[in-house]
């Protein structure tokens, strides 16, 4: 059986995409599965540019079809940031996800609410020495001041869904893989991934 390697190794990340894949015929592998430790530096100035960075890197170095994504938060009230570097909006170098989420609020405490927001991803996958396809999925809500739920990871807790009356962090993973912007871009891409494995 095929394999594709899931470029990544951010653990909330992973299960995802694991459970959007888990019905096609291919194994899903990860760099810790292949003993692969790469530090890709995601200095592009856009989703397409990091995540095409690292699907073509895992590439080259595992010789395997490799899927790799970038992701961020686009707040409106912020000109669209934190954006790209939604994972490095704090200085500190031992940043949690609560320490960004509270610096992000911080951020936002001279802002009149509701702080209308985006998620948004780009999927990229790279064949070895031959070309990339991308595919992009976005998911609209809203930032609150007050976490909850404990499910997700990263913005989750304070990413309100208007629409179903709760966070991300308070949707099951089969809940949030029916909405959530990474699921839009990764079964767009199913077909695609389906191709180039029988290839």
């Amino acid at each position: 059986m095929q394999k594709l390697l899931l470029a990544s190794n951010n653990s909330g990340k992973l299960l995802e995409i694991r459970s959007l894949l888990k019905d096609l015929p291919i194994v899903l592998v990860t760099p810790s599965d292949l003993g692969i430790a790469l530090q890709v530096s995601e200095d592009g100035c856009t989703y397409q540019e990091n995540a095409e960075k690292k699907s073509i890197q895992y590439a080259r170095k595992s010789g395997l079809i490799s899927l790799a994504d970038d992701t961020g938060l686009e707040v409106d009230a912020l000109d669209g940031k934190p954006g790209i570097h939604s994972a490095r909006i704090t200085t500190e170098i031992e940043a949690t996800d609560a320490d960004r989420r509270n610096y992000l609020l911080d951020l936002l405490k001279d802002y009149p609410p509701p702080w209308t927001a985006q998620f948004k991803c780009t999927v990229a996958i790279a064949i070895p020495s031959e070309k990339t396809y991308f595919f992009e999925g976005t998911c609209n809500g809203e930032i609150i001041p007050q976490e909850k739920g404990r499910h997700g990871f990263g913005y989750d807790p304070i990413f309100f869904l208007p629409e179903l009356n709760k966070t991300m962090a308070q949707l099951s993973l089969s809940e949030k893989n029916e909405i959530s912007h990474r699921a839009a871009a990764i079964n767009s891409a199913r077909t695609t991934i389906l191709d180039l494995l029988k290839r």
